[in-house]
């Protein structure tokens, strides 16, 4: 929603500048240009392998649970529990708010370059564009693929 807003914002500016300035205005399909950039595909796999590391973690503890045969095990067990899954899921998430941005952040700055070489005033995510615009998906992908 941040970014529809500022793609917004940025449309604004241009049509207040004026035609004449135009260098116009680019757009990017982020998911194809994220199915098609290895890192992205690597750290969605990272990603995925720690959810699924917290899932048989739950499992672990779930068989664990059912091999106690006290309550007052059983209840000190289960705030142990939480209180790990609580410190795994707030690991788990920290590391794909990183992950994500650092993806975010090389592909913005692939269309930033891009930008600069087609001299376009602007590079939008596609679903900011009702009409017009210059698709520079692969350009931004290959810039992508290149910056190795």
């Amino acid at each position: 929603m941040k970014n529809l807003k500022a793609m917004l914002l940025i449309l604004s500016l241009i049509a207040v500048t004026g035609a004449a300035n135009a260098g116009g205005v680019g757009y990017i399909d982020y998911t194809r240009v994220i199915d098609n950039y290895d890192y992205a595909q690597k750290v969605t796999k990272e990603v995925d392998a720690k959810g699924l590391e917290m899932q048989q973690y739950l499992v672990d503890k779930e068989k664990e649970y059912k091999s106690l045969d006290t309550p007052l095990k059983k209840q000190t067990f289960e705030q142990k529990t939480a209180q790990e899954f609580r410190a795994k899921e707030e690991a788990y998430l920290n590391l794909k708010n990183k992950r994500e941005q650092e993806v975010y952040t090389k592909v913005r700055d692939a269309a930033k370059a891009v930008m600069v070489e087609q001299k376009l005033d602007a590079i939008m995510d596609q679903r900011g564009v009702f009409v017009g615009g210059i698709d520079v998906t692969d350009n931004v992908i290959s810039k992508l693929k290149s910056a190795k």
